[in-house]
């Protein structure tokens, strides 16, 4: 995608997406998500967004993770997609808010058994003293809810990123890249060049 007249960050995003699924064969959705804890420590992981509209980027995790936790203490965060098939990357930075409990219900419905049982079974980002730990405790809730729907665990959901300014950036020769930004500005976007 080369760049264009987008007025608003959104239509351009979603573009690029679709051109991002017809090159990368594996998780074109995969995003760098960088936050920072209530102490001010910063951290950075890869999480798969699963839905994104003018509200913003839709991704989930257990809530009492590293990275839950962060995020419902400063409610900030960050993601960067970079995606090397097309010599592009879109920095997303932003608030964040968890989704309603509907919401989350409804992904979670459509998850695999398996992870659906993974939500419960793993207590994310805490020590695990052996992998046979968090195995015992799979093989437990498998026999628990045998024949029976998983549930939604209350500690697991989602967080929408309502983003305040969005970056499209775009490999150029001789490192003279194009990049380009949106940055929120009552209900619209102000839109200017970055220096590469």
């Amino acid at each position: 995608m080369t760049p264009t007249d987008w007025s608003e960050p959104f239509a351009r995003f979603g573009a690029l997406f679709e051109e991002a699924k017809k090159l990368v064969t594996k998780d074109p959705n995969a995003v760098s998500l960088a936050t920072v804890d209530a102490q001010g420590k910063p951290s950075v992981r890869t999480v798969l967004m699963k839905d994104f509209d003018p509200r913003g980027f839709v991704f989930y995790t257990n809530k009492h993770s590293a990275k839950g936790e962060a995020m419902l203490a400063t409610h900030l965060a960050a993601l960067n997609f970079y995606w090397p098939a097309l010599d592009q990357q879109v920095r997303i930075e932003g608030k964040v808010e968890p989704v309603s409990q509907d919401e989350a219900d409804a992904y979670f419905e459509t998850r695999a058994r398996i992870s659906q049982l993974g939500a419960w079974a793993s207590d994310q980002s805490k020590p695990l003293a052996s992998r046979d730990e968090l195995e015992a405790r799979l093989a437990a809730l498998t026999q628990k809810y045998e024949g029976l729907p998983v549930p939604r665990p209350p500690h697991w959901g989602g967080f929408r990123l309502a983003p305040e300014r969005i970056e499209f950036w775009k490999a150029h020769e001789f490192r003279l890249h194009w990049r380009e930004e949106y940055v929120k500005s009552g209900a619209g976007w102000t839109r200017g060049w970055l220096n590469p």
